[in-house]
């Protein structure tokens, strides 16, 4: 089976208090990309613009990012994050998957301050670098899976 007949198109979402970041991938399954952010609103309003962007992308799974706190248990945090992941999913009956994203938003900031962009003025863009840190995650594991 060749990469190309075996990808499934995803999403990565990375939920915060005030912003999500969301990440898609190419065709071919190997490359996450930041899309857009999004800023924390209404469920309803939320739910519409993510519907937006899986129906545009053929979205068929949505990946979310998962805070564990850094001793691997599940925080206040982490079950806040699981049950919006799990109304979106429902809302879009799209199968969802949870990825570790412990350090991500901490790797999209080194990624910034490496491209000489300042971190603390672009915290949308740093949501969205972590939803693609997230989504390639994902994308990694399933092609490592498949080999």
């Amino acid at each position: 089976m060749s990469p190309a007949t075996s990808f499934v198109s995803a999403i990565g979402l990375d939920v915060g208090k005030k912003r999500i970041g969301v990440a898609g991938c190419d065709r071919t399954g190997l490359i996450a990309s930041g899309i857009t952010t999004l800023e924390r609103r209404s469920f309803p309003q939320i739910l519409a613009e993510i519907q937006q962007i899986v129906r545009e992308r053929q979205v068929e799974v949505l990946v979310v990012g998962l805070p564990y706190s850094m001793d691997g248990s599940i925080g206040f945090q982490a079950r806040h994050v699981q049950k919006f992941a799990k109304a979106i999913a429902n809302a879009l009956q799209l199968p969802l998957e949870y990825v570790d994203e412990r350090l991500t938003s901490f790797q999209a900031e080194q990624l910034l301050h490496a491209e000489n962009i300042s971190p603390s003025r672009n915290k949308a863009l740093i949501d969205r670098k972590a939803a693609a840190l997230i989504l390639q995650q994902w994308l990694d594991e399933k092609r490592a899976q498949r080999c």
